[in-house]
């Protein structure tokens, strides 16, 4: 599969791209860059979720609730939500007004506002690992719980903007999803290929239950 007419080259294309599908956008978005906070990252790495369709790992497959809302549109919105009770994760709304799905920002390299991100994440020893992996992301950008429904399209706190330059087909990689119990071999993780900032895949395994009894 090749999407090379779904690269946004300006802001309109990139909103017409959200708008669509999700799989399409989440290809597109590689490459974009995203702002908040003095700090701005290229993004490397991301995951679609297609929503009630079909997708038991999105957060909207069993339908709108108050954390899910903002995934039911308008595209281009933040979706940002809580995980294990200390990590931020964001997302970009996509498609079609009332039709939920997102692409999950997975990970960046920082390009502006390096000495920020640092003073953010003191303990990490080397720059390609500052935005490597969702939590990362939001921890260097500082992007929490205030982001939630932002339209980043627009001039506010957390800022979407196109690329520099267009991430070619062949150098762009596709595989199973990251971290979730149901469909985690759906290919719908897309990443820059051999860039050193994108995560190590990890297969989910569900815990198994301990038996408590005597020693």
């Amino acid at each position: 599969m090749t999407y090379s007419d779904r690269r946004p080259a300006d802001l309109a294309t990139l909103a017409d791209l959200l708008a669509g599908p999700v799989v399409p956008a989440a290809r597109g978005l590689l490459g974009c860059r995203l702002s908040a906070g003095g700090v701005t990252v290229r993004i490397t790495e991301v995951e679609a979720y297609a929503g009630t369709a079909g997708d038991p790992a999105s957060h909207a497959h069993r339908g709108r609730t108050p954390r899910n809302a903002v995934m039911f549109g308008p595209s281009g919105h933040a979706y940002v939500y809580f995980t294990y009770g200390m990590h931020w994760c964001v997302n970009v709304v996509t498609g079609p007004d009332g039709e939920a799905s997102a692409v999950l920002l997975r990970a960046g390299e920082v390009v502006d506002g390096l000495d920020v991100a640092r003073e953010r994440r003191p303990a990490v020893r080397r720059d390609v690992d500052l935005a490597r992996g969702p939590a990362r992301l939001c921890a260097a950008l500082a992007i929490d719980r205030a982001a939630y429904g932002v339209d980043l399209l627009g001039d506010g706190p957390v800022r979407l903007r196109p690329a520099l330059g267009p991430v070619p087909d062949d150098a762009v990689a596709a595989g199973p999803r990251v971290g979730v119990t149901g469909a985690h071999d759906v290919p719908w993780r897309f990443w820059i290929d051999g860039h050193p900032t994108v995560s190590a895949y990890r297969r989910h395994v569900p815990r198994s239950r301990v038996q408590s009894g005597p020693r």
